[in-house]
């Protein structure tokens, strides 16, 4: 294990055409480069936080802050896993996983994003299954969830494909104004009927699991 004091630096997921790693220091400086060379039109609010608003600098800082406050504050009743989504040796884009009591809901929420000169290349759907199988395979999960604006149709595309059943609505402030977050689901079952794949390969040491209160029995439940 090259990170015994901090084992989660030490997973990794493997697709035929992405590759997940842990976001250490040096992957973080590279998503604020990449964040602030855009990520989506000025004039569209993608995100539930409104980071990529953020004047120049700032939004850098951010990043990095945004990454350092996830490590500062993960227990096991309540973490976030970042990872650095790569095509190649190429930095593109990140995505995480997040929950509270997780070994007892064993659920887990996902977020992502891609720099606006990798989007539009099925990279976004390719990502979301990495990260769906280190939660299900890895982590043993019974229930991914994830949500985004009535209008983001490029992630209820990726969402809608994978077959995620719809989970409601709830109101959300947009810039300052109310609108509609459509939230999802997935139950492990129809992950592994309907998601699963044999050509992903997932590195993830025991204790990593254990840190994020799993155990290392999980990749086999």
């Amino acid at each position: 294990m090259a990170h015994p004091y901090w084992p989660l630096f030490d997973i990794e997921v493997r697709t035929p055409r992405v590759m997940l790693r842990a976001v250490t220091d040096d992957v973080a400086v590279g998503l604020a480069g990449l964040g602030a060379r855009g990520v989506h039109d000025p004039d569209f609010a993608p995100f539930l936080t409104p980071w990529t608003d953020l004047p120049a600098g700032e939004l850098e800082r951010g990043v990095l802050q945004f990454h350092w406050r996830s490590r500062a504050e993960l227990t096991p009743a309540s973490w976030r896993v970042a990872f650095g989504v790569f095509v190649d040796d190429t930095l593109v884009g990140s995505t995480d996983l997040f929950a509270n009591d997780f070994a007892v809901l064993r659920q887990f929420e996902t977020g992502s994003w891609l720099g606006r000169e990798f989007q539009g290349r099925g990279l976004g759907r390719e990502l979301r299954v990495a990260a769906l199988s280190f939660g299900f395979v890895a982590l043993g999960a019974e229930w991914a969830t994830t949500g985004a604006w009535h209008d983001n149709e490029p992630s209820l595309g990726v969402t809608r494909s994978l077959g995620y059943a719809p989970d409601g609505t709830r109101r959300a402030v947009r810039r300052g104004t109310a609108d509609t977050l459509m939230e999802f689901r997935m139950s492990r079952a129809h992950f592994i009927d309907q998601v699963q794949r044999d050509d992903i390969e997932i590195a993830c040491p025991d204790a990593a699991l254990d840190l994020l209160g799993v155990g290392g029995g999980a990749r086999n439940a």
